[in-house]
């Protein structure tokens, strides 16, 4: 009985501190695409005390996101992280979908229903099928909530925002204006002043040129970047690929902030009666043109000046909203995006998975027991694609199908693991295709899905392609709440992306999104 007293007084005494405790006005969520938890410790001298110094000293610190599926991208990751749900629920499973009817790959996002705005791509979030955080914080507040996201790219900005958000804003890869699409109404004067005036990317980048912004002999904690001369690369507006090119330098970033900025000083973000939301997605990858250089003084240079962003964005929000009443929460997207080229005549364990032989040879032996037809139509992102219609036609079981049809490709060298979209569908599968279950979406999904063990490179047999050994590995990537009254503390347990939004959906006391099936993160509903 005692026990039982105690420790209903210690639950009362929690909700009581709760109670106490103010929902934020403004809700800063900062996401680093690509962003390394390992590479924030290597660099953790060169940075200043305001930027990831402060955030990891001042705030709740959780030391790893596990996302829980196989080939996370960005696409993937985002939708994951403000929906709360796996892509078996919210639907993207990745960056781009194929239509093997057209031929066509498109973004995940496409939407020919809606016009761009300072630009000629067509999306909307129509197909990101769970509702966001700041989805939610506009029905809570019945739309008198300003939520906005500003990052380096469309999918970033658009699954970040979510459906009911005042805009979405990202660099167009053409002209380099901060692009929006038609789907969301509301473009503020002041992003129309930015685009039009001397101050848009356009009309300063030739003055930019991205050089070390330290002394060299203090980029030394990467022992494997070659010797070379100090990096300097410049941008020229009308130049093949220039503005990717510029989106995966620091200066991308920067332009990432001073929109943040324009927002910040006209946008009246943090003095309504109900939470604001701004989504700020940063890059931390390889530039574009060191994409099969992983260890390099550019990715060191990335940090360093990153970490500067970081703390201008700080300074600037404490200034006009105050920190005291801004939750600010950092997280990264749990991958790091690089082509490795091996050394001339080195060999590793492993082999090349030659797509289209698969699934020639697939197709023969389906002939062999089905008859002469086309059966399969592909291969895409790790899954085989059947002719459903021969199949319907001849009045086949699909189930049978695709089971006979794995068990072929099971025997392929360099196949770890196969198994088939009935499987998943019907709920038959084992724990060990748990991660293909939450990591694909059952429409579009292809018939087969296959995962290939490690060292294995994927041929395309493509004329001139040169082979690259791509990894995907999951990466160790932190996870912060810091502001808004929140102590400092350090966890080490590895947790959940899909725990990220019922906890900020929880301190802003509003309801979690509609995918979302996890409970808050009780680290922080133990604050005191």
């Amino acid at each position: 009985m005692k026990r039982l007293i105690s420790s209903l007084i210690a639950i009362l005494s929690v909700t009581g501190v709760h109670a106490q405790q103010q929902a934020p006005k403004l809700v800063v969520y900062i996401t680093v695409d690509q962003l390394r938890g390992d590479y924030l410790e290597y660099f953790y001298h060169t940075f200043g005390d305001k930027g990831f110094k402060r955030l990891m000293s001042e705030g709740v610190v959780y030391h790893n996101i596990n996302f829980g599926f196989p080939n996370v991208d960005q696409a993937s990751a985002f939708a994951t992280l403000f929906t709360g749900a796996y892509p078996c629920t919210h639907g993207i499973a990745g960056n781009t979908v194929y239509d093997f009817e057209t031929l066509k790959e498109t973004p995940s996002l496409h939407d020919p229903d809606f016009l761009g705005n300072f630009t000629r791509d067509n999306y909307s979030p129509k197909n990101l099928l769970a509702s966001t955080i700041g989805d939610e914080l506009k029905i809570a507040s019945q739309d008198r909530s300003e939520v906005y996201s500003i990052a380096p790219d469309a999918a970033s900005a658009i699954i970040s925002a979510g459906h009911a958000a005042n805009g979405a804003f990202w660099i167009d890869n053409t002209n380099g204006k901060w692009a929006t699409t038609t789907y969301y109404k509301n473009i503020p004067w002041y992003v129309e002043r930015y685009n039009n005036g001397q101050e848009s990317l356009t009309k300063r980048m030739p003055t930019m040129t991205w050089q070390p912004a330290l002394p060299l002999d203090q980029y030394k904690m990467l022992p494997y970047a070659q010797e070379k001369p100090p990096f300097s690369y410049t941008f020229k507006p009308g130049t093949a690929d220039c503005y990717p090119r510029i989106k995966t330098s620091p200066f991308g970033n920067k332009e990432v902030n001073r929109l943040v900025l324009q927002f910040l000083e006209y946008g009246a973000l943090g003095t309504r009666t109900c939470p604001d939301m701004l989504a700020v997605t940063y890059y931390a990858g390889s530039y574009y043109g060191n994409m099969s250089e992983e260890y390099t003084k550019e990715i060191q240079d990335m940090y360093v000046q990153l970490d500067k962003d970081i703390a201008d964005l700080l300074d600037a929000t404490d200034k006009k909203v105050g920190l005291k009443n801004t939750l600010v929460v950092l997280s990264g997207t749990g991958y790091f995006q690089s082509d490795e080229e091996y050394p001339e005549g080195m060999q590793l364990g492993g082999g090349e998975f030659h797509p289209a032989r698969c699934t020639a040879l697939l197709n023969m032996y389906l002939m062999a027991i089905y008859g002469q037809k086309s059966w399969v139509k592909g291969y895409y992102n790790n899954q085989i694609y059947l002719n459903h219609r021969a199949i319907e036609d001849d009045k086949l079981d699909l189930a049978d199908f695709q089971r006979k049809a794995a068990d072929f490709i099971a025997e392929f060298s360099g196949v770890a693991r196969v198994t088939t979209d009935m499987t998943l569908r019907t709920g038959t599968w084992n724990e060990s295709m748990a991660d293909f279950q939450l990591g694909t979406y059952h429409v579009g999904r292809g018939d087969l899905i296959i995962s290939l063990q490690p060292g294995w490179a994927i041929n395309n047999d493509q004329p001139g392609e040169k082979v690259k050994h791509t990894r995907n590995n999951a990466v160790r990537t932190p996870l912060i709440f810091f502001g808004n009254g929140l102590k400092p503390q350090r966890i080490y347990r590895e947790v959940k992306a899909t725990e990220v939004a019922p906890t900020i959906t929880y301190i802003l006391r509003i309801r979690p999104p509609n995918g979302c099936s996890n409970i808050p993160l009780h680290e922080i509903g133990s604050v005191k």
